[in-house]
């Protein structure tokens, strides 16, 4: 049971992975192993400039240490292995530098571009960015390109050892390293990994695969003539591949899907007429089982039932993409990004021993009556170091269990006290709350103050990496928003402003001298948070004046800004929002992702509707006797689960684990309200909000991998299709549109003469 229970905490965990997963790095792109860092396709540059930044950056970061030369005459002080964009561009800037390196290839120099068909252009994009390095770089043929690198390699005397693939990296005492190639031995102060993953082409796994007339590369399509050939794949390079070889020869492309979702528009289109002119013959939902004898033996499915068929195949090939080389990496001891290892149980029994002793510590234990009242409280604050150290050293071995249970324990911690004295959650109850407020202010004070301090920080990081960085003025303002909201209407306003307010009467003798209005000042949250989110807005004795305006703000202001901005609040203006776009930005890649977690969705359509009958029943239950009982229940229900747990506990637990919008996404009434107008407003065609993009998506999947509500914004970029809230959950951050190495993604409006594009730039 156990077992099973953990095998299902992890399913959800892993939606956050993608088909393509990454070592797991720290800052300047170090892995888990200390002085080996990880660059290029294999990091996640998604074109070749970009890949060419991180191969100086790490350079220049090496060379600014001060052990960044080895002390040994025969050792290296650093060894690059891989000669692509990133190592090439590495190789130069430690030969500016004056570091010693080598380079090794286990294949040709810029082997992923020389394995590109005869005369295909590389492009040089993003544009706005100038190339970092020596590395020449402009858009150029293949053939051109590569005779320039290979001009730089010869000009700069590197040291580049091709058909040399490294078998062992082994980190010796002294932090250096030993690493054995296939025709030698080496050591080297520091090691930087460029091998990439494009390199490794995903195969079929099928008897016959490795026969010399099946090829997982196209080389040169045009030197086929007059034969039969057969194509498997269903992304881009597979229906090119197919389009090419079918102007002379007889094509047939197998693809086991029923559509070909991730294909360009374009290519799309020339597909269709292909087929339609009788040059391809596609079969779907079909795969192959052998190769044989110059033959293809395949499966189809048709109306559910799986019937075999044979193709004469001259050559054959299949392109369905590369993987990464997890083999290799474990091999070297590198980790990969959200392996969850480790032992939920453990991590339980651990965070309840935690809890267990600060029970004994409050003073619990020795309560009249109680059958623990032999344990003094210092025996509690041992076990709940024990507990809690125990946690963090499993931790920093490798347990993600175990940070998991220390961050429930933090948050249950600032959540389950913040619900007010004498109400805390076990073990606090009684004595957590007034340990944690000091200097006369209440524990709810300095909560409030930790959080925008902790928002202020984070959000400084998440405006330079996205605004500053890339020089992207939308990002800037968007996080000078948040950061201003939160400091003003979340912090200044109500724990300071209102007080002065009411005591100087600046809103008026009438209204200052009014207790029902100057002795609830935390109804001043409601002037920006809007029912339902601020769930007590028309309840709870409200002054006539927060009635009003929750109306206005809630029922007409949200709806029309819905109209021209979508759920774009989440992102901009809310609190909640706020801190999961600052403190959780680090971890947005680990946002649930597939068609299960969107079915999830649901949740917040459940809390908005209990939401809404509890609010019908406190506005109800003095002229419905019958009322009074139920809406009690369910106001104390909707408090513990929706403004404790919910908003508070899980969601932020969750942060390092599943990204920072659990609560917007899954539970957020608030956010489904928004939701569902902006739906009603994109079916009407009157909304003034989406994402469009053009037909440069070249499937780097990064606008997938970095949207925090698990949008697949790639495929939507791939058909052309708008992301709207009719088909997606989108909350405008516009990190989509900002990480885009193509500028394919814009904001923009249902007009065509409406668009305004925001690209890296920023806006133009």
């Amino acid at each position: 049971m156990p077992n099973k229970i953990q095998k299902k905490v992890e399913a959800v965990f892993n939606s956050a992975n993608m088909q393509q997963r990454r070592p797991a790095l720290k800052a300047h792109n170090e892995s888990n192993i200390p002085g080996v860092y990880v660059i290029g396709d294999l990091a996640g540059a998604p074109v070749i400039k970009l890949a060419m930044a991180q191969g100086f950056d790490v350079i220049e970061h090496i060379a600014a240490k001060p052990d960044a030369r080895t002390g040994q005459p025969d050792g290296y002080d650093v060894m690059i292995v891989g000669a692509g964009a990133a190592g090439l561009n590495a190789a130069l800037a430690a030969k500016e530098k004056g570091l010693r390196s080598v380079v090794l290839e286990k294949s040709k120099v810029a082997n992923t571009i020389e394995d590109f068909p005869e005369g295909k252009w590389v492009y040089a994009e993003p544009d706005a960015a100038p190339p970092k390095g020596k590395l020449w770089l402009d858009g150029a043929r293949k053939e051109d390109l590569l005779a320039r690198w290979h001009q730089i390699v010869n000009k700069n005397d590197l040291d580049v050892r091709t058909q040399e693939g490294i078998k062992s990296l082994e980190r010796l005492e002294d932090r250096s390293f030993r690493v054995v190639s296939e025709k030698g031995e080496y050591h080297a102060r520091r090691v930087v990994l460029a091998t990439g993953q494009r390199g490794n082409p995903r195969k079929l796994d099928v008897p016959g695969e490795d026969q010399e007339w099946v090829y997982h590369r196209l080389y040169s399509p045009r030197h086929y003539k007059d034969e039969d050939i057969l194509v498997v794949g269903g992304g881009n390079s597979a229906v090119e591949a197919a389009l090419t070889l079918s102007e002379q020869n007889r094509v047939r492309l197998c693809h086991r899907g029923d559509d070909f979702p991730l294909i360009f528009k374009g290519n799309a289109e020339k597909l269709k007429k292909a087929v339609a002119d009788k040059k391809i013959e596609v079969m779907l939902n079909s795969q192959v089982r052998e190769f044989s004898d110059k033959h293809a033996a395949i499966e189809i499915e048709r109306e559910g039932k799986k019937q075999p068929a044979t193709v004469p195949c001259d050559h054959a090939f299949v392109l369905i993409g590369a993987e990464l080389p997890v083999k290799f990496l474990k091999s070297l001891g590198l980790k990969l990004e959200n392996e969850w290892t480790g032992n939920l149980g453990r991590a339980t029994a651990l965070t309840l021993i935690t809890l267990a002793g600060l029970w004994i510590l409050g003073g619990h234990a020795e309560a009249a009556g109680s059958s623990f009242g032999f344990l003094p409280r210092w025996l509690g604050a041992v076990a709940a170091l024990t507990g809690l150290g125990a946690l963090i050293v499993s931790g920093r071995r490798g347990d993600r269990y175990s940070w998991l249970g220390v961050s429930f324990l933090a948050f249950y911690t600032v959540y389950g006290v913040k619900v007010g004295a004498g109400n805390e959650f076990w073990p606090y109850r009684d004595w957590g709350y007034k340990t944690l407020s000091f200097f006369n202010r209440p524990w709810s004070f300095w909560y409030t103050v930790l959080y925008t301090l902790t928002m202020t920080v984070f959000g400084i990081q998440a405006l330079k990496r996205w605004g500053l960085d890339r020089r992207d003025k939308f990002q800037i303002w968007r996080y000078i928003s948040l950061l201003s909201f939160q400091w003003i209407f979340f912090f200044l306003i109500p724990e300071f402003l209102f007080q002065w307010a009411v005591r100087y009467q600046w809103v008026g003798a009438r209204l200052a001298s009014n207790p029902q209005f100057a002795g609830q000042a935390w109804r001043s949250y409601g002037i920006v948070y809007a029912w339902p989110l601020f769930f007590y807005t028309f309840f709870g004795d409200p002054h006539k004046i927060w009635v009003v305006w929750g109306l206005l703000l809630s029922f007409v202001l949200i709806p029309i800004f819905v109209l021209w901005h979508g759920k774009r609040y989440c992102s901009w203006i809310c609190g909640c929002g706020g801190l999961a776009e600052t403190l959780g930005d680090r971890w947005r890649h680990l946002a649930p992702k597939g068609p299960t977690s969107i079915k999830w969705e649901w949740m917040n359509l459940a809390v908005l509707g209990a939401a809404a009958v509890v609010t019908a029943m406190m506005i109800l239950r003095d002229s419905i006797g019958f009322l009074r009982h139920p809406t009690v229940w369910g106001l104390e229900t909707y408090h513990l689960f929706a403004d404790v747990w919910l908003v508070g506990i899980l969601p932020v637990t969750l942060y390092p684990f599943l990204g920072g919008k659990i609560w917007c996404r899954y539970w957020c009434p608030l956010a489904k309200l928004m939701h569902l107008i902006s739906k009603a407003y994109t079916k009407a065609g009157i909304s003034r909000y989406r994402i469009v993009s053009n037909d440069k998506c070249i499937t780097c999947m990064e606008c997938s991998r970095n949207c925090l509500v698990g949008i697949d914004v790639m495929s939507f970029a791939l058909r052309q299709e708008p992301i709207t809230n009719a088909n997606s959950s989108c909350i405008g951050c516009g990190v989509c549109v900002s990480i885009c190495p193509m500028d394919v993604l814009s904001f923009g409006t249902l007009k065509a003469p409406g668009l305004v594009q925001i690209g890296n730039a920023g806006l133009q």
